[in-house]
């Protein structure tokens, strides 16, 4: 299981995204994944009857935690189930691969599979979708920036452009309408392990932006069901 890692948010306006991407570029690399310096994601994610992860998120609960299928660039040949945890405001993400057939079986609710997969996250998805009511519950797309700094293994993102899918699940659909989510703004991420170095610090650093609890998951959620 890897190791439990540190993450500020800060919500930016468009000024604020040019200046700092100009400082990354400066002091960091760009993330070897990225096309052109950017990529898109796509997200579905999973709630139980009760929204708990949403109303946990929204509450500020210490301990929670969160499913959500992924894939990048509108290529579903490589999908992940991933679990980010959060426990004292440090995070936690397990992930495990998905094929688009089993993805598809997900979201049509075919679980049968899941027990016998072999891989502990999916199996675990499964209890929880039979015991617990998890189900998916939104689609979320973005474009996202990352840049990458070894020392102190850090990671900064810039999320914007963030669309919701409505009422449609269906994250393997390429028709599948999507649409702006509000006036969500970028989202400056910053995740480390033990210490964050003070060149990236710096390169971060805003003048009157503090520390926020943004959630993409939930900035969707108040278009669907």
């Amino acid at each position: 299981m890897p190791g439990p890692r540190h993450e500020w948010k800060h919500e930016i306006d468009l000024a604020d995204r040019i200046a700092i991407r100009q400082r990354l570029r400066a002091v960091a690399q760009t993330d070897r994944h990225a096309k052109d310096g950017r990529y898109l994601i796509r997200s579905l994610y999973f709630d139980d009857r009760s929204d708990k992860a949403l109303r946990e998120k929204l509450n500020g609960v210490d301990r929670r935690e969160k499913f959500r299928i992924r894939y990048y660039d509108r290529d579903p040949s490589l999908i992940h189930l991933e679990k980010k945890c959060k426990r004292g405001g440090l995070c936690t993400k397990l992930s495990a691969p998905v094929s688009q057939r089993e993805a598809q079986a997900i979201v049509d609710g075919d679980l049968d599979w899941m027990p016998g997969s072999g891989r502990a996250l999916v199996q675990e998805l499964y209890h929880k979708m039979r015991c617990q009511g998890l189900r998916p519950r939104t689609i979320v797309d973005y474009t996202r920036e990352a840049f990458v700094y070894p020392p102190g293994n850090v990671r900064v993102t810039l999320d914007h452009g963030l669309r919701t899918g409505l009422r449609c699940v269906d994250f393997l659909d390429p028709d599948c309408v999507t649409i702006p989510a509000g006036d969500a703004p970028t989202i400056l991420e910053v995740k480390w392990d033990a210490y964050l170095p003070g060149i990236i610090r710096d390169a971060v650093q805003l003048e009157g932006r503090h520390a926020c609890a943004f959630s993409k998951y939930a900035a969707c959620r108040i278009y669907g069901v």
